[in-house]
């Protein structure tokens, strides 16, 4: 009987060793993710241009109908949708006409948790509160925000807008 609570033991013990070495592999992996990942919050501070918008409101003009806008600023000839994010918790955007005049300036206050931006500025009378989902590109990064965009009273429009990172 001595035997077989040694052998119980002895696979406990081994079960419980490898699951130890399992989470300490697991931690050391997100370590060094963590350490070549940059912050979110970090890696917006700067500023950017908008390369692309895309808005799906759902229930345009309180119908079951789909509308999109879009816009590819990629035109030589296009405006530019512009911003700058500061490491205080500030911005500011506005947008570039294709003649270079500066237009439509706000400013309001921005943060981040894990893989998502929040940005809070008033906009035609309003005060605007969104998340974003961040996603990293090579460029500078994509995000993702479902919101009431058509102002009907229902958060059900998605935005994705396309960034890069630019020099002022």
């Amino acid at each position: 009987m001595r035997t077989y609570y040694f052998i119980v033991a002895l696979i406990f013990g081994m079960f419980f060793v490898a699951c130890k070495q399992e989470k300490k592999e697991n931690t050391k992996t997100v370590d060094e993710i963590s350490t070549t990942k940059p912050l979110l919050k970090d890696y917006l501070v700067g500023s950017w241009e908008t390369t692309y918008l895309k808005i799906e409101y759902l229930t345009a003009n309180e119908t079951d109908s789909t509308a999109v806008f879009e816009d590819d600023f990629s035109a030589p000839n296009s405006g530019k949708a512009q911003s700058s994010y500061k490491n205080d918790g500030t911005f500011t955007a506005w947008f570039v006409q294709p003649d270079g005049k500066k237009v439509g300036e706000t400013g309001g206050k921005w943060n981040t948790k894990g893989d998502s931006l929040f940005v809070d500025y008033p906009y035609l009378g309003k005060q605007v509160q969104v998340w974003y989902a961040i996603k990293i590109t090579e460029e500078g990064f994509n995000g993702i925000a479902t919101y009431d965009w058509d102002d009907d009273g229902v958060n059900d429009d998605t935005l994705l807008m396309k960034t890069k990172r630019i020099e002022l």
